[in-house]
């Protein structure tokens, strides 16, 4: 039952960081490019692909860690569900080509993301 409650607990706070980063990044951003949400799945990928060295890998920390940051934490401060909403919002406004290049950037950006993290993180761990 404690396992839950550490996923909640990194749930809550994710989800936190997630409407206070994308609310500092709309506050500097206004254009219909969906900048904010594509900048918040960039980082949590990187973030993810760091713990993913950190506690599977290396195993610093404890797996309630795991709980906590993957899939609490970062599980609710990363958006899939409000970039395909983004993403179907900019086709029905017929923003095709913002939307192929919103799609385009935030699946290349991310994976790059993860995997330079994992990189990084291998390097500075081992």
């Amino acid at each position: 039952m404690h396992h839950w409650i550490f996923i909640a607990l990194g749930g809550a706070l994710g989800a936190l960081a997630r409407y206070a980063s994308s609310n500092a990044i709309n506050m500097l951003w206004q254009g219909s490019f969906p900048l904010a949400t594509m900048l918040v799945n960039v980082a949590g990928s990187f973030a993810m692909g760091i713990m993913y060295i950190v506690i599977v890998d290396y195993q610093h920390l404890s797996p309630e860690w795991r709980s906590i940051m993957m899939v609490g934490f970062l599980g609710a401060f990363t958006t899939f569900s409000t970039f395909s909403l983004e993403t179907v919002t900019l086709i029905q406004r017929g923003e095709l080509m913002t939307a192929m290049l919103y799609m385009l950037l935030s699946v290349v950006l991310c994976v790059l993301a993860a995997a330079i993290a994992i990189y990084v993180s291998k390097a500075l761990f081992s």
